[in-house]
Formats: structure tokens, sequence, C-alpha cells
């Protein structure tokens, strides 16, 4: 298997990756929650802003980049939701998936989880992202509620 390691995020890298993972939420929300993108945009804007108050600072909210070899090869945004520990977001960059980067950083992310006392790892799943259901799953996540909707 693939060996990452975790360091946390630094404010340059921050502010780089922050319009990113806006972005790409909203794309998110446009492609799977049939959000118009303008409300899909909004939404994202007003939710991440809810959650980074104090920017990097903020108290409950860990970022750290993926590293393997001493390379940057991906990102895990880390929160405290309902107190407990939720994923909202995990990307191993594109040029580096296919590689069981993924799977190493959420194996890493439960120990980090575990050493802040957390005894439980949330997280939300597109419904078409069948490649992350899949991850999740062979990772031991169960469904806990599962939203469908028909188009007409």
């Amino acid at each position: 298997m693939a060996a990452v390691s975790f360091r946390s995020m630094r404010e340059e890298e921050f502010h780089a990756w922050l319009p990113g993972h806006t972005r790409g939420y909203a794309e998110g929300m446009t492609a799977f929650a049939g959000l118009t993108r303008e409300d899909a945009e909004a939404k994202a804007e007003r939710d991440v802003a809810s959650i980074f108050p104090n920017g990097l600072a903020t108290e409950g909210v860990r970022l750290w980049v993926v590293e393997a070899d001493g390379s940057a090869v991906g990102t895990v945004f880390l929160g405290v939701r309902d107190a407990g520990a939720w994923l909202y977001d995990i990307t191993i960059d594109e040029g580096e998936r296919g590689r069981g980067y993924g799977r190493a950083a959420m194996l890493a992310l439960e120990e980090e989880v575990r050493a802040l006392g957390f005894g439980e790892l949330g997280l939300n799943v597109w419904g078409g992202n069948e490649i992350a259901r899949s991850l999740y799953t062979s990772l031991g996540f169960g469904e806990v509620s599962v939203g469908m909707k028909k188009t007409l």
C-alpha cells in the first residue's frame, strides 16, 4: 500500500486551496443536488465562510496536506460537527489518483481522528461519486441515510 503522511496546511496554501474547494463544492451541488449554478455558488460561499470564520486559525478545523515521498499529493479537510469528527473533503490531486493515496490517506485520517479523541468519523459523498463510495465502503463505512430523487 502507498505510504502517506500529513502535515498542517500553511497559510499561503490555505489561501490557494480555498477558492478551488469552494468551487468544487458548488459544482457538486449543481451536478448532484440539483441546484442552479447561481444558487450553488451562493450556498458554497455562505457555507465555507461559516466553517472558516477565522480562516485557517478556526477552532475545530484541521486542514492537512497529504504527502507521499515528500511531495504533496492531496489535501484533507476535517472539522467538528455535532460534537463529532466530520470529513468535509479529501482530495487526491488528479495526476496522483489510482496509486492508493486515497486509501492510505483515509487510514491515516482514522489515526488522526482517534488521536483527537473521537471514536467515529462521519462524511457525506455525492450519490454519483461511485469511486469514493466504493472506497469508503471498502474501509468499513456504512450508509446512514440515502437521499433519492427522480427528474420528471
